[in-house]
């Protein structure tokens, strides 16, 4: 199925010169709903519809494909549903392109997430339906006024039910439309035939219409960017346990007696990028085996083995000699006896396949097991974060 994105944007602006480009949170609004859309599972092109010169280099830096709208079109008197005939037109005419189904958006909305986006398209399969528009639960009351006199709009005033006791409704939220194109070529507007609706959530419901809506915008985005979990403002040193963060906790046993274990190359890559920011990284075992000295060795990282159940003795023993602020240290464990040097910690990360016990007292919990990808996901996420 072919599927288009197109973003009108025009570059006059009453309420806010110069609207469509302003940055919102170290981005232009219009690059934020280029990105989604360019995320998205469905969509093969986005295509930014504008008369402005400034409106089409973002997009192109941002990589969407423009289509310049005449003058006719760009007023302020001009519909959404004439830039979008307009760019279907062109795009037949200069390479004979037709998508099946057409996502307008709008980029007043730069909270909407990829994730709202396709949703629409599924809804619109599923249901079979011929167009649909993303909306928010609503459950105000409306009121007008009338000859001096208020009245109810969505409700009768002499009876106030409870939320839970109304009939569902929504809210419009302007952000995403989907459209099977043979219809709109036809009807000429976003909404004809069978049409549904896709809810998204509130907190990504906002559209920039005046200036005070762009300090709304940021608030809520950063909200929505902000991480689950804080990593210390100055790391200086990552300690690991070995068995099921840098291995998948099995062992493999010849007819020798010799062990080998399961390793990740993606953690060590990880390590490496670490290491070069200055982070320390160590590793505590509470055994002594000769393939926790080799896979150290290769890693160029120190390695403490032997442990037994004094881990948090050699911790802290450590933290004291090399004079390291325990605020600054991240530890990385999977099993009860890294509880207390994780505790211990200023930060306290497990792999996905960590004893429950382990990742309740965690502050993150790496999507990957450990041996496979744990602590790269976790090297990452430090690297991120200094940024």
């Amino acid at each position: 199925m072919e599927v288009l994105a197109i973003i009108p944007a025009r570059s006059n602006s009453k309420g806010i010169p110069g609207k469509n480009i302003i940055p919102i949170n170290g981005k232009p609004l219009i690059a934020w709903n280029i990105e989604a859309a360019r995320e998205s599972d469905f969509i093969k092109r986005v295509v930014v519809s504008t008369d402005g010169e400034a409106i089409q280099k973002v997009a192109v830096q941002f990589g969407a494909e423009v289509v310049i709208r005449p003058d006719d079109i760009s007023g302020d008197e001009a519909s959404s549903e004439s830039a979008l005939l307009h760019v279907l037109e062109h795009m037949k005419q200069a390479e004979n392109y037709m998508p099946d189904l057409v996502v307008f958006m709008q980029c007043t909305s730069p909270l909407t997430a990829t994730e709202d986006i396709d949703n629409c398209i599924i809804k619109l399969i599923e249901t079979k339906a011929d167009s649909v528009t993303t909306v928010t639960p609503f459950h105000y009351f409306i009121w007008e006024e009338e000859n001096g006199e208020a009245i109810g709009i969505n409700h009768d005033k002499r009876f106030r039910p409870r939320r839970q006791d109304r009939k569902p409704q929504y809210l419009e939220t302007g952000a995403v439309y989907v459209m099977r194109t043979s219809g709109f070529l036809e009807c000429k507007h976003r909404f004809f035939g069978k049409t549904v609706v896709s809810v998204m959530p509130q907190e990504r419901v906002v559209e920039i219409d005046e200036p005070a809506d762009i300090v709304l915008a940021e608030t809520m985005m950063r909200n929505l960017l902000k991480p689950e979990y804080c990593f210390p403002s100055n790391v200086t040193t990552l300690f690991l346990d070995f068995d099921g963060v840098l291995t998948d906790d099995t062992v493999i046993t010849d007819q020798d007696g010799r062990e080998a274990v399961v390793c990740s190359r993606g953690d060590g890559m990880g390590i490496s990028m670490l290491k070069k920011t200055a982070i320390r990284v160590v590793v505590m075992s509470t055994e002594k085996n000769p393939v926790v000295t080799a896979r150290c060795r290769k890693l160029g990282i120190e390695c403490y083995q032997s442990l037994g159940h004094n881990k948090i003795e050699t911790l802290r023993n450590f933290v004291l000699e090399n004079q390291i602020d325990p605020a600054t240290i991240i530890y990385m464990g999977n099993d009860v006896n890294d509880i207390e040097c994780m505790e211990f910690a200023a930060f306290a990360a497990a792999p996905q396949n960590a004893q429950n016990a382990v990742k309740q007292i965690s502050d993150l919990v790496t999507k990957s097991n450990g041996g496979h990808g744990a602590v790269r996901e976790l090297c990452d996420l430090i690297l991120k974060s200094r940024q």
